[in-house]
């Protein structure tokens, strides 16, 4: 499915053009109402919700409405809430960090630039947690069949039609770690959990051990998540999953549930009828039939909305 790093490639050269004239030595960015100008779904859009965005479009050097957009964010927000999907603050951090060594700038920098547009880096980092929430829903429902599922025999079919062998996938056994930090400790208990399961995930050696190292320390969850082939792997988790040795763990994140690892257990190449079908549909979900499935989903969810304006 589209990526984050897609989504936000082409505000990141709108950026690198607009700090280039932007100064950020002052940091104060312009007052905007805050009545409320729509309702959606009991949802609140206020003026300055949209004053932001239109200064968001501006940078991106995008056309288009502030309000529209606004609605529709809204409610692809609320439908990945409805799908159980969650960005935790680290993972919109970590997201926000990775824009601005991207584009070459310091956080104090970007900040800056956010400040001084209009945009402001609240603004901007609800709209990467919108996004990343978004990325999930299309993958979920792309997976589900609305993005063009095909059986497994097609798959095969079509791929030896066009004269290429059955395509392969890596198939990874994967472990899941949790150290669980309730939300009412978060604020209390996350850096200390976050040193603990930094330290196990150090000693993690392969997954035979890993409930002997749990044993002792207090709400550790180890859950053995079978196998996985590439394609299926969990958006958040998949580079770092690739990127790890075999025996060998990712880094630890932040998340809702506290903090997390991966263990890979063992990892090898198929070639079957459930690949060919995985890498198919994968190969498949090109930027086009992104956004296509994009807009439609939206359209969707604003039929079935109720939109209020003020």
């Amino acid at each position: 499915m589209l990526s984050m790093r897609n989504y936000l490639f082409s505000a990141g050269l709108a950026l690198l053009v607009a700090a280039a004239s932007v100064s950020i030595t002052a940091t104060a960015s312009p007052a905007f109402a805050s009545e409320i100008k729509y309702v959606v779904n009991n949802v609140p859009i206020t003026t300055g919700d949209i004053a932001h965005r239109a200064a968001f479009l501006k940078l991106q050097r995008k056309k288009g409405s502030a309000a529209d957009e606004m609605i529709d964010q809204t409610l692809r927000v609320a439908e990945a809430r409805r799908l159980g999907i969650r960005i935790s603050d680290a993972q919109v951090n970590a997201a926000y960090q990775r824009f601005a060594t991207t584009n070459k700038m310091q956080l104090k920098q970007l900040d800056g630039v956010m400040a001084q547009s209009g945009v402001s880096k609240e603004h901007f980092k609800e709209f990467i947690r919108a996004q990343m929430a978004w990325n999930q829903a299309l993958s979920a429902r792309y997976r589900s069949g609305e993005g063009g599922s095909v059986s497994e025999q097609d798959a095969v079919r079509r791929m030896l039609d066009k004269g290429g062998a059955k395509p392969s996938a890596m198939e990874y056994m994967l472990q899941q770690v949790i150290f669980v930090v309730p939300a009412a400790e978060r604020s209390a208990t996350l850096a200390k959990r976050k040193r603990e399961a930094d330290a196990m995930r150090a000693r993690f050696n392969g997954c035979n051990t890993t409930r002997e190292f749990a044993k002792g320390l207090i709400d550790v969850t180890v859950r053995d998540l079978g196998r996985v082939l590439a394609p299926q792997l969990p958006p958040d988790w998949a580079e770092q999953i690739k990127a790890t040795k075999v025996g060998g763990a990712t880094a630890t994140r932040e998340t809702d549930r506290g903090v997390e690892f991966i263990g890979i257990c063992s990892s090898r190449e198929v070639s079957d009828d459930k690949a060919a079908q995985m890498v198919f549909q994968s190969e498949g979900s090109n930027d086009k039939n992104s956004d296509e499935l994009s807009k439609k989903y939206v359209e969707e969810l604003r039929k079935k909305a109720r939109i209020v304006e003020r």
